[in-house]
């Protein structure tokens, strides 16, 4: 690869949602751009449900990306069943809920392929005097003005520049999975579809939601019901017992979900039988190819390094439940660009970056750790058992899980 542009020139690592939030953005504001996604296959089929935001919306519009209602499936209502599968409490609040695949789909088109480098191993990248230097897998030495590690919450260019920060396991995992809408009995339908729906077992949490479905059709009956199922899970046996796969081989951090031992999804599947509304149960015993995740929390002191800027999961990781993963990362992206062009250095930019998003990003992960404590294996804290008695009852929960942020 050859440098030939005398335009700015910014190197992306990672080009899954946040990488190519800000690739678009700085591809409209005049830079040079150059992505690097290591997976040689492109990403579409992967994630399940995202809960979208007003500040998504205004990423998309900054970024020039035009799209219309099929962007996802709008509810106007929350509801939250008891066990026996009665309605225990609902609540007004209309919003749209998107598909991974769908928001990948929209942020790559928008992206002209040549930007884009799929397969691409970045083995280390560092600042120097004039300029970043990104050296690739296969040995190729790049120079960049700007670089954005946008590699996730496993980020190895976070660990290189930050190696004394380290995930922190959260006590409990999540099971996640889609089905079929088509799938589901008309009794089901009717209760989920058009709705964001819980249920709350003892020191348990399943949400739920209708999602796009195959070629990101909305027509109701074609779609899909997406589900988050968060279960406490002692870190000590029962998750390196559920990380390890039928040959014996512990994974960390995560297993493949075709490498999910039989007889751990057969306990999942008799669990929400017992333990969820029927109309849950249903859904989950149905999902084709259900995963978990272990939970993390993960915070930096800082995301600026000279060139190097940190982006979306590779700088906070928070979970789940305040819902602003991806809507988080494309603030972040908006951040950077309105910091870049206010600033005459690109190290004073991101400075300015950093300062502002780290407070962002510390109070998400503060807030979803409230929200998640009543779910944790053992509430360590007089702080985790007060906040688990705040967020732990139907209305707490659906007022404060997966809205817009007040930061």
């Amino acid at each position: 690869m050859t440098q030939t542009s005398s335009r700015a020139r910014a190197i992306i690592v990672g080009g899954s949602l946040g990488g190519l939030f800000a690739a678009n953005l700085l591809v409209r504001n005049g830079w040079d751009v150059d992505v690097f996604e290591r997976v040689p296959d492109e990403l579409a089929g992967r994630g399940a449900g995202i809960v979208t935001h007003p500040e998504l919306f205004d990423a998309l519009a900054a970024a020039g990306i035009e799209y219309d209602d099929s962007i996802g499936v709008k509810v106007q209502a929350r509801v939250t069943f008891a066990q026996n599968g009665t309605v225990l409490s609902e609540r007004e609040l209309p919003q749209t809920l998107t598909a991974w695949g769908k928001m990948y789909h929209v942020l790559r088109a928008a992206l002209p392929d040549v930007h884009y480098h799929a397969g691409c191993t970045v083995a280390s990248v560092q600042d120097g005097p004039d300029q970043a230097v990104v050296t690739l897998g296969d040995g190729t030495v790049l120079h960049a003005d700007l670089v954005i590690a946008a590699d996730g919450f496993k980020s190895p260019t976070r660990e290189r520049l930050l190696p004394e920060v380290k995930l922190q396991y959260a006590g409990y995992i999540a099971w996640r999975g889609l089905v079929e809408e088509a799938t589901l009995s008309r009794e089901t339908r009717e209760a989920l579809f058009d709705r964001f729906a819980f249920c709350l077992p003892p020191r348990e949490q399943i949400l739920g939601y209708p999602v796009a479905g195959r070629g990101n059709s909305t027509t109701p009956g074609e779609r899909r019901y997406n589900f988050v199922w968060y279960r406490a899970t002692s870190e000590d046996v029962q998750l390196p017992n559920l990380l390890t796969d039928a040959a014996g081989k512990r994974w960390e951090g995560g297993i493949p979900p075709t490498l999910i031992r039989e007889d751990v999804l057969a306990d999942m599947e008799d669990a929400a039988l017992t333990l969820l509304a029927p109309q849950f149960g249903e859904v989950v015993t149905k999902a084709t190819q259900p995963l978990f995740q272990p939970i993390f929390d993960l915070e930096v002191p800082r995301m600026a390094f000279g060139r190097i800027a940190l982006l979306g999961d590779a700088a906070f990781v928070a979970r789940p439940h305040c819902g602003m993963g991806v809507t988080k990362a494309a603030s972040d992206a908006m951040a950077l660009v309105k910091a870049l062009n206010t600033h005459g250095s690109v190290q004073d930019a991101l400075a300015d970056y950093s300062r502002e998003r780290t407070q962002v990003g510390a109070a998400i992960v503060q807030h979803a750790r409230h929200l998640g404590a009543y779910m944790q294996a053992q509430l360590k804290t007089d702080v985790d058992r007060e906040m688990a008695e705040r967020y732990r009852t139907p209305d707490a929960v659906m007022r404060e899980t997966a809205v817009p942020a007040r930061f």
